[in-house]
């Protein structure tokens, strides 16, 4: 069957750090990539307990043509999947059928070695399900398509229980079955439980509810809707996403600016900015330009951009929060010295860059990196490159979990992780300019008559740029 050679392609590709895991099923021909996903991440869970049973019962020495990484899901599927019923497995099924009782006789084996009586129990400590797994599955209800009491009535319709809106992390982690609630903090957010599959909702199909993280184990959280929110550009306002793609974010921003206004979408990716088109369009945006640039080499000065007051910026980054990752990119939860130079110093350009606009007067940092070099030190950098202009703001006061106290006022940043907030992991900073610029003053100014001298002034101003174009192109997630 085309599904386990595929599977096992895939398998193999991670190995050799060929790609991740999505990545790979992605760039498969393999029609079902959902099921494809779902047999290669439960192989990978349960890699080593299945090498230590195809050792045990000397499967690769007595069938010489049959690749260890296809062994592997085979055996996964035999033993701990779906197994093989009817006419699945195809010419594989024989092979199995001759192994099958000795396969079965080595896992017994093992759990009682181990003294374990579960499948689930076999698993090492760093993949059994930990509290990421409990992550609820977070929805947000798109405002420019519908409204959040129409998306509960249509819920209730299909059998959900409506809990109401949750006062505590507890009542997130007490949800079960077919009961959601209202998300404490976002009147747009609604909680299912953890495991909770609605990519087949005719109101996600619709365009209705805005799902994100697809097709990660991993559900969607706060972390992508809590950057928007804290922005709150108002209706009419020129916004920047700055590192736009996969488009969640941009999306959000679209609805809380109810269409009215502009979105300038910045992303170096061509088919990831494709795939945001498509979202984009779904979702029924309409006050979006998006553009296959670098950020840095976006010129403050351009015309384009005078009105621009609000900037999300949300860079590349380690991923060192998102527990899936570490699955799909095995070493990608601790990364190099190196590697998070490299990233820190193209968070802090496109930060301090960001800073550099004329009009801007609010700008959101984000990450789902749990490193303090990505976080806390990117923004304490900027802050002194730019000290006395912009500010840190507290947010969210009631948040549990606040930013490290590596500088004066780093309390005002907000961290999560799946222990403290029943979250993925993320760090989120809002920066304020102290005072409004000049520019500012003289764009929410009636017009002056043609001769009036601050009009021939701003002409000169913009003629001659204060602050060239940036050119250095740098990586995206």
């Amino acid at each position: 069957m085309a599904l386990y050679a595929t599977a096992a392609s895939v398998l193999a590709g991670v190995e050799s750090r060929r790609g991740s895991i999505k990545g790979l099923v992605y760039a498969s021909s393999f029609q079902n990539v959902k099921q494809l996903y779902a047999l290669v991440c439960e192989t990978q869970r349960y890699s080593s307990v299945l090498d230590a049973v195809i050792t045990s019962a000397g499967l690769l020495r007595a069938e010489k043509k049959l690749r260890p990484h296809l062994a592997k899901v085979l055996v996964y599927e035999l033993l701990l999947g779906k197994g093989f019923k009817g006419g699945s497995g195809g010419r594989w099924k024989p092979l199995l059928d001759r192994h099958q009782a000795r396969l079965k006789a080595e896992l017994a084996r093992l759990k009682v070695h181990r003294g374990v009586s579960k499948n689930e129990d076999l698993l090492q400590v760093e993949s059994k399900p930990g509290p990421a797994s409990q992550v609820p599955r977070f929805v947000r209800v798109n405002t420019l398509k519908t409204c959040c009491d129409d998306a509960v009535d249509y819920f209730k319709r299909q059998g959900f229980s409506y809990q109401g809106r949750a006062s505590s992390l507890e009542d997130l982690r007490a949800l079960k079955g077919k009961c959601f609630l209202l998300d404490p903090l976002l009147p747009e957010l609604l909680v299912f439980p953890a495991q909770t599959d609605l990519h087949d909702h005719p109101l996600y199909q619709a365009g209705h509810l805005i799902l994100q993280d697809k097709p990660r184990a991993c559900s969607a959280c706060q972390a992508s809707c809590l950057p928007a929110m804290l922005l709150a550009p108002p209706p009419g306002s020129h916004v920047i996403d700055a590192c736009a793609a996969p488009g969640n974010k941009t999306s959000h921003l679209a609805a809380l600016l109810k269409n009215q206004g502009k979105i300038f979408a910045f992303d170096l990716d061509a088919g990831r900015l494709a795939s945001m088109a498509t979202l984009l369009a779904r979702a029924g945006v309409s006050c979006c330009e998006l553009a296959e640039e670098d950020f840095l080499a976006v010129s403050p000065s351009d015309q384009r951009y005078r009105q621009v007051q609000y900037i999300l910026l949300d860079p590349s980054c380690s991923g060192s929060g998102m527990a899936t990752r570490r699955l799909e990119e095995p070493g990608a939860g601790t990364p190099s010295k190196a590697r998070l130079q490299a990233l820190a110093g193209f968070q802090r350009r496109a930060l301090c860059h960001a800073l550099t606009f004329p009009s801007l007067q609010r700008l959101v940092y984000s990450t789902c990196s749990l490193c303090q070099e990505e976080n806390e030190d990117v923004v304490r950098d900027a802050l002194q490159q730019n000290s006395g202009t912009f500010r840190l703001v507290l947010v969210l006061p009631s948040w549990p979990h606040r930013g490290l106290g590596t500088f004066p006022g780093a309390e005002r940043c907000l961290r999560a992780s799946p222990e403290t907030t029943l979250t993925s992991g993320f760090f989120v900073a809002v920066l304020e300019r102290v005072e409004v610029p000049s520019s500012v003053s003289r764009a929410e100014a009636p017009a002056p008559p043609p001769e009036a001298a601050p009009r021939r002034k701003r002409r000169r101003r913009v003629a001659a740029p204060g602050v060239p174009p940036r050119t250095e192109q740098e990586g995206k997630r």
